[in-house]
């Protein structure tokens, strides 16, 4: 398959799976997909539970699973456990942290409608940064 250029102004990551060069994103869909799986009841405490190392193993292939989904990719989390993914376990973490990254910050920082307040007044803040250091398109997915 010809390499997907991921287009980070989309939100979009790209990801190496099997050799497979793949895009990832993070859609509203998949961000309500990915609460229920991980048992969150709101999008700031999913966003906490990354920024704040509360994440296992399971938490970044389940977030990984749910943006390839996004994409048009039809595994799930078991068979993305299953798979080799370019970087190995680093290479899987940097493409989940440039996933969160971009859904909420938009690529080098740039200035995201959510930023401050998610859900109106009385929303909990969404701040983006911290731990999300990696870079979006290509870094995860090696030089293919």
């Amino acid at each position: 398959m010809a390499n997907p250029r991921a287009n980070p102004w989309a939100g979009e990551v790209a990801l190496t799976v099997d050799g497979q060069d793949l895009r990832a994103k993070l859609t509203l869909g998949a961000l309500a997909e990915l609460e229920a799986a991980l048992g969150e009841d709101s999008l700031p405490a999913l966003v906490a539970r990354f920024e704040g190392s509360r994440f296992r193993a399971r938490d970044v292939l389940m977030l990984l699973a749910a943006g390839l989904r996004a994409c048009g990719w039809p595994g799930d989390a078991a068979d993305l456990g299953r798979a080799e993914i370019a970087g190995g376990p680093i290479g899987a973490a940097r493409a989940a942290a440039a996933l969160l990254t971009l859904a909420f910050s938009g690529p080098e920082g740039a200035a995201s409608p959510l930023a401050g307040p998610v859900g109106g007044a009385g929303g909990g803040g969404v701040a983006p940064g911290g731990s999300a250091a990696a870079q979006p398109a290509g870094s995860a997915g090696g030089d293919g």
